[in-house]
């Protein structure tokens, strides 16, 4: 099977908005007077919102006030986001322009919100770069399930078998291979390491390290 769709997930991919979302969690917690516990943010990185709240901080399992609380998580990330700006992961500019090149048509699939996506997008002039996005509001199962990912090759009218995945999160690899698509890896938040025993099949640290030719090779 040739090499003919590109699946980024998004937080560590191709932004590196990380302290920006701890931030936005921990004035959050201050707000509503709530405990984060330890390590609260690396436990629950790459999941949605509706998976954090009760899961991993254990804020409350009431549906209605799980969804103010992750509307308002996100309101405040855009807010700073707006005010400070979105780093942009290094390299993945020129990753994109050798795809979009070679006519390898990218999608976001990501556990963020489409307006996370979209703000980046006008800072950093991403949109022409990608035919799609697949977010939070678009799944009703969190990586590790495919389902997002199995969307995005499905915006791309592609085979999942067709398609590479960038992820950093472990889950997000575990995603791309149960989904049946083929893994790469970012040292963004996670070692080289753990990254392989998630099932990434290339791991780099650096996103001008990859571009469609080594792709391919995945395929061969």
């Amino acid at each position: 099977m040739p090499f003919a769709g590109a699946i980024f997930d998004w937080d560590g991919v191709v932004v590196n908005s990380s302290k920006i979302h701890e931030e936005s969690w921990e004035i959050l917690a201050r707000e509503n007077n709530l405990p984060l516990p330890p390590e609260h943010f690396a436990l629950g990185f790459g999941k949605r919102n509706q998976v954090i709240i009760p899961e991993i901080l254990q804020w409350t399992e009431d549906s209605p006030t799980i969804e103010r609380w992750s509307s308002r998580k996100e309101c405040i990330y855009r807010s700073i986001a707006s005010k400070k700006g979105i780093p942009i992961v290094p390299g993945i500019q020129a990753l994109l322009l050798n795809l979009k090149e070679k006519r390898i048509p990218c999608v976001v699939g990501t556990s963020t919100e489409r307006n996370n996506v979209l703000l980046a997008f006008k800072q950093h002039n991403l949109e022409a770069f990608f035919c799609g996005i697949v977010s939070s509001e678009d799944v009703t199962r969190g990586k590790p399930d495919p389902e997002v990912f199995h969307k995005a090759a499905r915006v791309m009218r592609q085979k999942p078998g067709n398609c590479v995945v960038f992820e950093d999160s472990l889950h997000g690899l575990q995603a791309a291979r149960s989904g049946g698509m083929k893994a790469v890896g970012i040292t963004t938040t996670n070692s080289k390491d753990s990254l392989l025993e998630a099932g990434a099949e290339i791991v780099v640290d650096e996103m001008r390290e990859l571009d469609e030719d080594r792709l391919s090779k995945l395929f061969q």
